[in-house]
């Protein structure tokens, strides 16, 4: 038998080097994975593109064996080059034609009388050789020919014949997309004309038409938009993962957090004022003795090339909301879990659990910005912290299955384990406070208050308080109780010694009680689980004061001539919101996850599974209720003029509906079928006729709609169509949104302004950006605006553009923003007009 030494160091240091290199390999599959998606994706949309220029060779052949005529080269008294000539050989269509007609420079093709004008109907009034061809091969190739052709005036005759002739510069090399497949613009010329601009996503060019009324693309100017935006109103309360943030200060004002803002909302004032200082989610907040002073801190959070940030703590004065001292930066890792002023010593100290896998625990002196102690707490989840109001010396920390007594001594922090003993050990520790004789009272997961005493670190007691979890428990002036639970929604107000004295339950559809703030010994706060903030009393009950949403969300809709607005996610409900009054009107749940929603004087909402329902506004009552296929519908909007609805969805189809009795009726018109992957975002033309839309593959498309929902092929024919709203991302109006870099969801949505003059964009980077309308040249300036904590997708312009809303996805946060400054101007003849370049390509810092 042989025998050997096993190195258990050794082994052990390799299990931890795999474990942490895990992560790392699991997010390189993820990249990998995501990589061959948008692959999959590239090569969808290219097949797409080849089916279609298929089916336009297969209208075309027989039209030129019909039409043309050997020894003729003219349409109409339009020379085609023999640059054309190559292209349509390029197109292997000379072998369609008969074998008696032959391309050189000096045979002209002629067509006359009847082939003549069938020739024109077939290809439009305004449509050339070259535009009929253009559609149908590469651009590359074009750009080739046109190099290739003469400067006589015989060749002269670009692909846009529309667009007045002007000088331009040499024609650009072959573009290339960005090695991060973002969008970069190349310039397809003709000889003395630039009549279309080309960018990239994901390797995939999309060509850009130039409107007519643009006279010079080089020399348009981007500016700043003359709007700006202040944030006027925030909607929601994060409940539903967060506890103890809620709190009530001397100036009557709540206090409390959503996404990267904390708010102060006056009760009696119903007033907002707002701390932004934190760059991402807030996850906790402390008030200081003085009432005044306020701690909050925040998750680290990634900037937009999935770098992780910093996290950091900041103290600020809640009169003035200016920030006295940031604390933390470089030192918290992941983020801020819980925070704590001392109360012995007139909050010196500032005691502060991090969200690393040790949950490091760490005293600041925060006015000196000075470290005081830091010790490795434990790897389970830590949920709460504190002082205890007598010494300074003493802090509590408790979380899952576990209560830790700290001493601090000479700069150094010891531990004490809580003892459960004969009691059973909950599986979480949920919250605690200190009794007015100095015992400290935890709430667990078990629906127990247990009681333990000051040096044993023993339980000396055990209550039985609530079914289901002890969320909360705060201490009254008197010394009484009140606790909060979880299965049961209940409220108990209990004596010193825990004797139950009253209780009342909560409206089953707020959830369970997160958060209590005492207001007056008899009036209270209640901050629930389903994201609510609740005002009463336990003789009168409890109404909400603040609501939000509760998942991920990605519908909204403004009124055409209302201030109200509609919300829809996955949390099933759909909501109708008063922007002037800054409340919740009505909230109705549905039976599947909504996805889309638009308002005119009814309320119509796309669902998960392609069924679509009609409410009315007023009584929330189901009139119309129909489907569309068996996937998610995306995108809906009405015409204009509310005669017809467009229905959008996952199934890559528009579905086309008349709209009668105040859009009580629909009954389907037709059908927009040739998009290769879902549609994103649709459009009406101002005269109701034509809908733009954009899918998930990066398609421009536009339908004519009263010609029975016919795909018009020559996309140039609609470069100077005028459009009703503009919410597609994809556009020759709004390409200058995008960034260099971006990946093609970047941008999660867009709108203008009815007034014409800005756009605003909702990104994948939590921000807001405020861009000049229209917006057609790359790296335009924008004023750009933080407060989301994930990110935006949706923003919408109310009726009259006085105000902007903006929504969050997962930080389930509604933000109402003022637009300031002039906002009824048309910068439209600016742009064409205009003659200087801005210089600046980036974007001033929350709008300033």
């Amino acid at each position: 038998m042989t025998w050997g030494w096993v190195n258990y160091q050794e082994i052990y240091d390799v299990s931890a080097e795999s474990s942490t290199e895990f992560p790392d390999r699991l997010s390189l599959m993820e990249v990998r994975l995501q990589a061959q998606e948008d692959e999959i994706t590239l090569l969808k949309s290219s097949l797409a593109d080849a089916l279609r220029k298929l089916h336009l060779h297969d209208q075309q052949i027989p039209l030129l064996k019909q039409q043309l005529i050997a020894g003729k080269r003219f349409v109409k008294g339009i020379t085609v080059p023999l640059a054309l000539t190559r292209a349509i050989q390029s197109l292997s269509l000379e072998d369609a034609l008969p074998e008696s007609i032959q391309f050189t420079d000096e045979t002209p093709i002629k067509l006359r009388g009847e082939e003549e004008d069938a020739f024109e109907e077939e290809m439009g009034k305004d449509q050339t050789w070259s535009s009929i061809v253009e559609e149908s091969i590469q651009p590359t190739t074009i750009r080739t020919l046109q190099q290739q052709q003469s400067k006589s005036s015989e060749d002269s005759q670009g692909s846009c014949p529309q667009t007045p002739t002007s000088s331009s510069p040499a024609p650009p090399k072959e573009p290339a997309s960005s090695p991060h497949g973002g969008p970069l613009s190349s310039i397809r010329e003709g000889e003395k004309m630039l009549c279309s601009i080309k960018m990239f996503i994901r390797g995939r060019p999309i060509t850009m038409y130039i409107p007519s009324n643009i006279l010079n693309y080089e020399e348009l100017r981007m500016d700043l938009p003359s709007q700006k935006l202040d944030l006027d109103w925030v909607y929601g309360y994060r409940g539903r993962d967060c506890r103890a943030n809620l709190y009530l200060l001397p100036s009557g004002e709540a206090v409390y957090f959503i996404a990267c803002v904390v708010v102060l909302y006056h009760i009696s004032n119903q007033t907002q004022r707002h701390y932004q200082k934190h760059t991402d989610c807030v996850r906790c907040l402390a008030i200081h003795p003085d009432k005044v002073r306020v701690a909050s801190g925040q998750t680290a959070g990634v900037d937009k090339d999935g770098k992780p940030l910093q996290p950091f703590v900041h103290i600020w004065d809640s009169k003035t909301l200016v920030t006295l001292q940031q604390i933390g930066l470089g030192t918290f890792e992941r983020g801020v879990g819980a925070v704590a002023f001392s109360s012995s010593d007139a909050g010196t100290f500032l005691c502060v659990i991090d969200d690393s896998n040790e949950h490091v625990l760490s005293v600041w002196d925060w006015n000196k910005n000075i470290k005081h102690n830091e010790v490795k707490n434990t790897n389970e989840a830590v949920l709460a912290v504190d002082f205890s109001p007598t010494d300074t010396n003493n802090i509590i920390s408790c979380g899952k299955s576990h209560v830790y007594f700290w001493t601090m001594t000479a700069g150094t922090l010891t531990k004490k384990q809580g003892i459960f003993g004969k009691y059973k050990k909950p599986k979480f520790v949920l919250c605690f406070v200190f009794s007015l004789t100095g015992d400290v009272l935890t709430g667990d997961s078990e629906g127990n208050i247990l009681t333990w005493g000051k040096s044993t670190f023993q339980i000396m007691k055990q209550t039985r308080a609530h079914e289901g979890s002890v969320f909360t428990m705060c201490v009254l002036q008197g010394g009484a109780i009140l606790s909060g639970g979880g299965k049961d929604r209940k409220i108990i107000r209990w004596s010193a010694d825990l004797a139950p004295e009253r209780e009342c339950e909560i409206p089953e559809k707020f959830g369970a009680v997160r958060t209590i703030a005492d207001v007056d010994g008899e009036e209270l706060l209640v901050g629930t689980t389903r994201n609510a903030i609740l005002r009463g009393t336990f003789s009168d009950g409890f109404v909400a004061i603040v609501q939000g949403h509760v998942d991920e969300m990605w519908g909204l809709a403004t009124h055409h001539t209302q201030n109200i607005f509609l919300t829809c996610g996955n949390d099933r409900q759909v909501c109708v919101w008063n922007a002037e009054e800054h409340k919740l009107d009505w909230c109705t749940t549905l039976e599947s996850d909504p996805s889309e929603i638009i308002l005119l004087s009814v309320v119509s909402v796309g669902l998960s599974t392609g069924r679509w329902v009609v409410l009315d506004l007023q009584t929330k009552e189901v009139v119309s209720d129909l489907t569309d296929g068996n996937e998610q519908l995306s995108v809906m909007r009405y015409s204009p003029d509310g005669s017809f609805l467009a229905v959008g969805s996952h199934d890559n189809f528009i579905y086309i509906y008349n709209v009668t009795e105040g859009g009580r009726r629909y009954t389907r018109f037709g059908k927009c079928t040739g998009h290769s992957s879902f549609i994103t975002h649709l459009d009406w033309s101002k005269d109701g006729k034509y809908v733009m839309s954009n899918s998930g593959d990066y398609e421009i498309l536009y339908w004519d709609v009263a010609s029975g929902c016919k795909l018009l092929r020559n996309r140039f024919e609609s470069k100077d169509r005028k459009w009703a709203s503009y919410t597609c991302v994809l556009g020759f109006h709004v390409m200058g949104v995008w960034l260099e870099g971006s990946d093609g969801t970047d941008i999660n949505a867009l709108c203008r302004s009815h007034s014409e003059s800005m756009v605003a964009v909702a990104d994948d980077f939590c921000k807001v950006h405020l861009f000049q309308y229209p917006c057609p040249k790359p790296k335009a300036p924008s004023y750009k605006y933080e407060g989301h904590g994930s990110h935006v997708t949706n923003v919408r312009f109310t009726h009259n553009d006085s105000h902007l809303l903006s929504m969050g996805g997962k930080d389930t946060c509604i933000l109402q923003w003022r637009v300031k400054g002039a906002g009824t101007g048309d910068h439209k003849e600016h742009l064409a007009s205009s003659s200087s370049v801005c210089s600046s390509s980036s974007s001033p810092e929350n709008g300033t």
